[in-house]
């Protein structure tokens, strides 16, 4: 994987030389260093300084660019993809820090100082994993709102997207509203995400015209429980939720949607939830399965909070939030990647990033004490130590 990264980095004609090797230090100091991702802890595991860290952290890098390629390179030219788009607390004290400010945290279900970060990534459906395409730090202007923030991004990525091949971004019910629809749909994608259950919809009047007046448009407000009939059945999942799906409007929305209702009962309580999709055209099966394999964002906002330091960013500065928050995910996308090439298969796989750290950990400290032993790696000896001591402490070992 590293042949690739610098083959990646030396066809972006944006990265000089000094920048290239700083980067590809980074990610691999991020895939082995123990304990806090700051600038000094990264330094003893490193020949660099914590002060070269500080300033290059400052230096602008184009992470979409180089995820993209490195994506482009090792997956397969034919494999669907769709987009995902997501926000996460992050804690963080002093302040002085740039961006600090009141963020939703979900896992205390309430709005606390911090900082938060948008993450738009790529999630392979055969394989059924996510990988980081470009997270940025959200920062509050007076011009717009959050949710215009979140759209500028979409609308600022969507021609890297559309270049993948990827014409549907999942998000969840947070991003269901006029604003972030209007700018993602005028960018060229379709958005697949959820609505309240009591959201105002409109049945669409298909009937014939009158011959006065304006030409009626909508045939009354939807009842869900009522007016069952007049949706199209679409078959049971296999925890037995009946599923149907109509066209209609939606009043907030502006607009007509591809609607996915999902009905249940338990204990003789009827329950339901609400999918959508602007593309009308989508199978009612496929936005359920789109819809459900969003929930691969939350794995790397787990993945690099625990294992490739996300968190750990000391700097103030908003320029190195950036480079810290990506250099942290795209260092996991390498992970995910080395374990997808080594597996030789494109379905979906049990993966360890903890597993993986620690032989890649071990990995380093072997270059480490082979080279100052001047022991020879192509000898038979030293390889199969080498190989029976990378998953020296491995939990998949």
């Amino acid at each position: 994987m590293e042949q690739v990264v610098e083959s990646v980095l030396r066809s972006m004609s944006s990265v000089k030389q000094p920048q290239a090797k700083f980067i590809a230090s980074l990610f691999s100091v991020l895939m082995v260093f123990q304990g806090k991702a700051n600038f000094r802890n990264l330094s003893r595991y490193c020949a660099m300084h914590e002060k070269r860290f500080s300033r290059w952290y400052r230096r602008a890098f184009d992470f979409v660019t180089f995820n993209y390629a490195l994506l482009r390179h090792e997956l397969p030219a034919d494999t669907e993809c769709i987009a995902a788009i997501d926000a996460s607390f992050m804690r963080k004290s002093g302040k002085k820090t740039e961006g600090l400010n009141w963020f939703y945290h979900s896992q205390s279900d309430k709005a606390e100082k911090g900082l938060e970060m948008s993450l738009i990534c790529l999630i392979d459906m055969k394989a059924n994993t996510a990988y980081s395409l470009d997270a940025r730090q959200t920062l509050d202007h007076e011009e717009g709102t959050r949710i215009d923030t979140y759209g500028k991004q979409v609308v600022q990525l969507a021609p890297t997207l559309r270049d993948a091949g990827v014409r549907h971004l999942a998000a969840d019910a947070y991003y269901s509203k006029i604003k972030f629809i209007s700018a993602t749909c005028g960018a060229g994608l379709d958005i697949v995400g959820k609505l309240r259950c009591d959201a105002h919809l409109r049945w669409l009047y298909t009937g014939p015209y009158s011959g006065l007046g304006r030409p009626r448009r909508y045939d009354g407000k939807v009842d869900l429980h009522d007016d069952l009939a007049r949706f199209d059945s679409q078959g049971t999942l296999e925890d037995g939720v009946a599923v149907y799906s109509k066209v209609v409007n939606v009043k907030a929305f502006k607009r007509a949607v591809k609607l996915v209702l999902l009905r249940w009962e338990v204990n003789g309580k009827v329950g339901h939830a609400l999918l959508f999709s602007t593309d009308l055209e989508l199978d009612a099966m496929q936005i359920i399965a789109y819809y459900k394999a969003r929930f691969q964002i939350e794995f790397l906002f787990r993945d690099g909070k625990q294992f490739t330091g996300l968190m750990d960013c000391q700097s103030r500065n908003k320029e190195a939030i950036h480079t810290h928050i990506n250099a942290s995910l795209s260092a996991l996308n390498m992970l995910k990647l080395q374990d997808r090439r080594d597996k030789k298969t494109d379905a979906p796989t049990v993966i360890s990033i903890a597993s993986w750290r620690r032989k890649k950990f071990n990995q380093d400290l072997m270059d480490r004490l082979f080279d100052r032993l001047e022991l020879d790696r192509d000898c038979e000896k030293v390889t199969r130590v080498y190989a029976e001591f990378s998953n020296y402490g491995a939990i998949a070992a």
